[in-house]
């Protein structure tokens, strides 16, 4: 014989396999009803345990690298001093062979350099990481506002407008969407610096960042205007914006009091997926020589040192790689995070 079921608050049980009782979802709905879109979001994204951790990850970078030379300090190190050939430490404490080689195992990592030494300078390779670490997210993260910005101020125009307006902007974007990217930032770095300074001086390393803010800016907002735009045709039909028509309300507080707020999911996603995209842009052109160069520290620039002494020091590569691969899988994961939480019809 069973026995009666004690229903707390005279309830139902509860469905088989576990599924919410109707007065859970009932009370559910009344939590969360005259909550903003904002906490809402919010509330679906602290369940999700991937995307909080990654958002902790990705604070941490721009902690430590906006606290680079406090750590560099505490340390006891910097990036540019050249412990291999400095003859005062190169007595006391030796890093490199007569190869030029790290001493010890794993490209020189001891007590005093955590993460090794350069090959050839001696140069510390953690507080180099740190450096580049501030030089790649920090200039990563003014290019890609600058995207931000400039795509959504175009697509919103664009999209709103319509008609000629929406062709001759539309025929602005596919003029910069022809270039080739990858070839076009390689050629015309060069052509930029030119231009302002003389072949025979050393080009100053804030207009370096200046002509690489400049290159990525003109030739990476396209496809946030594109995604803008596409949204802006869809949202200026809707009823709420004919009821502001109708209301006499101006295009630009359309825009901005009706159209922009719901604009903000998609752009706030692309954002998520376009600054690592910015990073590994920046990299790049290090890589390529044709971005930060000696002796400024960055992400692209180590690897691009790194390519050259594989086979010699396979080790040197190892942290700054590692480094990479870790933020930029992060930074997606969190992507992928937000846009489940801005979903309305998301599970989580």
């Amino acid at each position: 014989m069973t026995s009666p079921i004690d229903i707390e608050g005279g309830g139902t049980p509860a469905a088989v396999g576990g599924a919410p009782e109707p007065t859970e979802k009932k009370a559910e709905a009344e939590r969360l009803e005259g909550r903003s879109p904002g906490q809402l979001m919010w509330l679906r994204f602290k369940r999700d345990r991937t995307g909080v951790i990654c958002a902790w990850v990705v604070i941490g970078y721009f902690l430590i690298a906006a606290l680079a030379p406090v750590i560099a300090k505490l340390y006891g190190k910097n990036p540019y001093t050249l412990y291999g050939q400095d003859p005062e430490y190169m007595t006391d404490n030796p890093v490199l062979d007569d190869f030029g080689l790290p001493l010890g195992y794993f490209g020189g990592v001891s007590g005093d350099h955590w993460f090794g030494v350069e090959p050839q300078f001696g140069r510390d390779v953690f507080t180099m990481l740190l450096y580049g670490m501030r030089t790649s997210l920090f200039m990563a993260l003014g290019v890609t506002t600058l995207l931000m910005l400039t795509g959504v101020l175009i697509g919103l125009v664009g999209g709103y407008f319509g008609g000629r307006t929406d062709y001759f902007l539309g025929r602005f974007t596919d003029f910069f969407l022809s270039f080739p990217q990858q070839l076009f930032f390689i050629a015309f770095m060069p052509v930029v610096t030119s231009f302002f300074v003389d072949p025979r001086d050393e080009t100053p390393t804030y207009f370096r960042a200046l002509a690489i803010l400049i290159v990525l800016w003109l030739l990476g907002w396209m496809g946030m205007s594109r995604l803008v735009r596409s949204t802006v045709l869809s949202l200026r039909e809707r009823e709420f914006v004919e009821a502001a028509k109708v209301a006499g309300a101006s295009p630009w507080r359309i825009i901005s009091k009706e159209i922009l707020p719901n604009v903000v999911s998609p752009i706030l996603i692309q954002f998520t997926y376009l600054l690592p995209s910015t990073i590994l842009s920046i990299a790049f052109l290090s890589f390529a020589g044709v971005g930060f160069v000696e002796p400024t520290p960055d992400w692209g620039r180590m690897f691009a040192t790194g390519a050259k002494v594989a086979e010699q020091d396979p080790a040197f590569m190892f942290f700054p790689g590692v480094a990479l691969v870790i933020f930029v899988l992060c930074f997606n994961l969190l992507g992928d995070s937000v846009r489940d939480a801005l979903d309305p019809k998301s599970g989580r």
